[in-house]
Order: structure tokens, then C-alpha cells, then sequence
């Protein structure tokens, strides 16, 4: 992932980029590619293998070949970056996790190729917002943090914070700028006026901003709203987020409660159970619970999982026992797949007998389905922010219908 988002930001700088292989943390190997990369080019750039830790090499090859100049920068994300010079070349090794290693590029890298390839610096934009939730950190580092925008009922742009870590790629795809936190500060308070260096001048607010359960029937009732944003983070998030003010609506399914306030604009059943092998031999929750399967759950987030125990609950009350017992039972209860195809996916691999999932996704993937019943999803609004243009145009979907009538196990409800 590293090696095209960079090439294409030398690309965007104005550089020529040329790739290499992968080659790992063989010293010889490293050595290899790294002269040859320093005979071709005029800068040099790495991913990955920075640190100082026992297994992280490259720096050692710059010192052995080159000069090391730096290693590390108090920023946060990108800590270990090493700057030099190889056999003429200029090098600068990135971090290895994905959001760490762009963020250098973006601060340090793009600026110098720009400047030395003579193409201006590109227009900058940014936007005025206040904290929509607390951010703490400790102090220390320069610290740049993702952030997404919002608008809140009356106008005001709130800007909410998307870090899930230097690995996670969705801490830059759901980001629309980053917030620069001081090192001398260790909090950005709710309410606090910041300042959102936008990654494009292009970037403009999404008309809507939803957080809940992953639903393929709300996929497609999104192509409805112009310029939606959509956090499939599971219903109990989509509960906290918009009882934050990040979320004009929360997406929930089954027993998950919406928050004191909020309105239902839209809702619809749909069928769940267990995704199988066509030649299963489960039949039923007894047979996944009494039998030898292997199984995928989903997030404890999920309200597609609350669903699911909630039917463990019935059936451990039939049997005069608790939940706890028959979770024993199930291997794999604590295994978990995020995206709603996912767990089908593990069985059609064959890592796992049996997961939890929709009707629709059977169909989808064609696979066996064991039906174990239907729950109903809500679309809930924040009350300040019914009236928002994207939230009426999902509620008019929704209403309409007809994506809900061509998918397999979805039922439109009534409000």
C-alpha cells in the first residue's frame, strides 16, 4: 500500500517515481536494492524498518554505506523517520505503518521534491471549526491529528477525531484534514476552537455524517444523499457517536437502544442466521451450539451480534442454564469479522464452519443459510438535525422503498 500512495504523491510533487521489490529485513538484500535505487535516482525513499528495535535494519545499512543524519522526529504519527545520504543520493526512510509513513511524506517529502523540481506549493485551505469531543495526548510531540468535519444543527462546522492508529489505513480515507496539537499541550477540549489544515482545497463537509451497523441495504440508500460520509462501525458506536454530536444519524439493529431524543427517519427488517456450506449439516442454533463447528461472530459493537445473543439468551432459558454456558460451547464465538460478508467469506475459504450473517449476504455470496429470524434496523436522527438535506434525502429513500423490496430477506417497516 505504502509503495503506491507514496509514488503517486512523488508523482503529484512533481518527481519521477520508480519503483523497487520488497525485499524485508535482509541486510544483503537491503544493501543491494538500496544502491541500486542511489545509482538511479536523486532521492532515495524507504518504508518500514526504521526503528531501533533489534529487527529494524535499514539504519544500519545507511550508516554502514552512507550517512544517517537523523533518526526520529518528535512528530506523532511518524516518529521513526531517518533522513541521510546514500552514494550521492539524498534518503529519507519512511515509517512503516501506512498512516505514519504518509503523514512524513506529506510534511517533510512533498515540500523538498516540490522546491527541488521547482513546481509551486499547491493551494492550501483550511477551516475553523471547534472540538466536537475531547482529544488527549501526551505531550512531548508535534502531533498531527485526523480529523473529520461535521455541521451541527445550527451551522456551527464540528470537527471530530478519526486517529484509530499509525496502522489504520480509515484514519486518513474517513479524515477530511488534520489538526496540528502543540507538544506542550496534552488536551484539545470539547468546545475549543482549532484549526483544520484541510488534504485538499476540494474538501467540502458531507451533507451527512452516519455511524452504526454495516448494512448492504444502507449502501445503496446512500447513492441517494450527495456527499454522505458512513462509519460502519457498528450500532453501539453509532449510539456513542451521535450522542457526541460526530453523527447527524446512527444506524441500529436489534436490541440496541437510541438515545434519549433522537428520531426514528426511517427503519426496515431484514433476516438473519447462519452463513453455511451448502452441505452443512447445522440446521439450527442447538445444532451450532451441540455440534464441532467452527464459527465467526460479529464486532461486539455490532447490533447484528447483540441480535445473536439475545437468541443464545432464549435458548439457554430453555435449557434451565446461562449464556455463558453455551459460549463455551461455540469455537469461535470470540472470533470476529467487521464487514457483514465477512464472516461468509471465511467459511466459503473453508477456515470456519459456520458465521454470522444475513440472508441477503447468502444470496450474494451463494452459499447455504440456516434462517434463525428477522430484527429490525433504524435509522435514528440527532433532533437538532432532522431537517439537514442529507438526512431528509435518506429518509426519502428509505420511504421510497425499492431498494429494500430488491434485496433478499429486507422488508420495508413502517415509521
Amino acid at each position: 500500500m505504502n509503495t503506491h500512495a507514496v509514488a503517486a504523491g512523488v508523482e503529484a510533487a512533481g518527481g519521477e517515481a520508480v519503483t523497487y521489490p520488497h525485499v524485508g529485513d535482509d541486510l544483503d538484500a537491503l544493501e543491494s536494492v538500496l544502491r541500486e535505487a542511489a545509482a538511479d535516482c536523486d532521492l532515495v525513499l524507504s518504508s518500514g524498518s526504521t526503528s531501533a528495535s533489534t529487527v529494524d535494519v535499514i539504519y544500519r545499512v545507511i550508516e554502514d554505506l552512507g550517512e544517517l543524519r537523523v533518526h526520529g522526529v518528535a512528530v506523532k504519527p511518524g516518529k521513526p523517520m531517518l533522513v541521510g545520504e546514500l552514494d550521492g543520493a539524498a534518503y529519507v526512510g519512511l515509517p512503516g505503518y501506512p498512516v505514519s509513513a504518509l503523514t512524513i511524506f506529506r510534511t517533510f517529502v512533498a515540500p523538498a521534491i516540490r522546491e527541488a523540481s521547482g513546481r509551486p506549493e499547491p493551494r492550501t485551505a483550511t477551516v475553523d471549526g471547534e472540538m466536537a469531543v475531547r482529544e488527549r495526548y501526551e505531550q512531548g510531540r508535534l502531533r498531527y491529528v485526523p480529523v473529520g468535519l461535521v455541521e451541527a444543527g445550527d451551522g456551527r462546522t464540528l470537527v471530530y477525531p478519526v486517529d484509530k492508529g499509525s496502522g489504520a489505513t480509515t484514519s486518513l480515507t474517513a479524515a477530511d484534514g488534520v489538526v496540528a496539537m502543540d507538544p506542550d499541550t496534552n488536551e484539545l477540549a470539547a468546545g475549543e476552537a482549532v484549526r483544520v489544515q484541510l488534504f485538499s482545497p476540494s474538501v467540502r463537509v458531507p451533507t451527512l455524517v452516519g455511524v452504526g451497523e454495516d448494512d448492504p441495504a444502507l449502501s445503496r440508500l446512500l447513492d441517494a444523499v450527495d456527499r454522505p460520509r458512513y462509519l460502519a462501525d457498528g450500532a453501539r458506536q453509532g449510539v456513542r457517536r451521535l450522542e457526541q454530536g460526530i453523527a447527524d444519524v446512527a444506524v441500529l439493529s436489534g436490541p440496541v437502544d437510541a438515545p434519549g431524543g433522537a428520531e426514528t427517519v426511517g427503519q426496515w427488517t431484514r433476516e438473519w442466521g447462519l452463513l453455511v456450506p451448502d452441505d452443512s449439516g447445522i440446521d439450527s442454533l442447538s445444532g451450532l451450539v451441540d455440534g464441532e463447528y467452527a464459527f465467526v461472530n460479529r464486532p461486539r459493537d455490532s447490533g447484528l451480534r447483540a441480535t445473536f445473543d439475545d437468541a443464545l439468551d432464549a435458548l439457554a432459558a430453555d435449557r434451565d442454564t446461562d449464556r455463558d454456558a453455551l459460549t463455551d460451547r461455540i469455537h469461535g464465538y470470540e472470533r470476529t469479522a467487521r464487514a457483514h460478508e465477512s464472516p461468509g467469506r471465511s467459511v466459503l475459504a473453508g477456515d470456519a464452519d459456520a458465521g454470522l450473517g444475513l440472508a441477503v449476504t447468502a444470496e450474494q455470496l451463494d452459499m447455504g443459510f440456516v434462517p434463525l429470524g428477522e430484527e429490525t434496523v433504524r435509522v435514528v436522527a440527532a433532533a437538532d438535525r432532522r431537517e439537514k438535506a442529507g438526512v431528509v434525502a435518506l429518509a426519502d429513500a428509505v420511504a421510497e422503498g425499492s431498494v429494500l423490496e430488491s434485496l433478499a430477506g429486507y422488508e420495508p417497516a413502517e415509521r
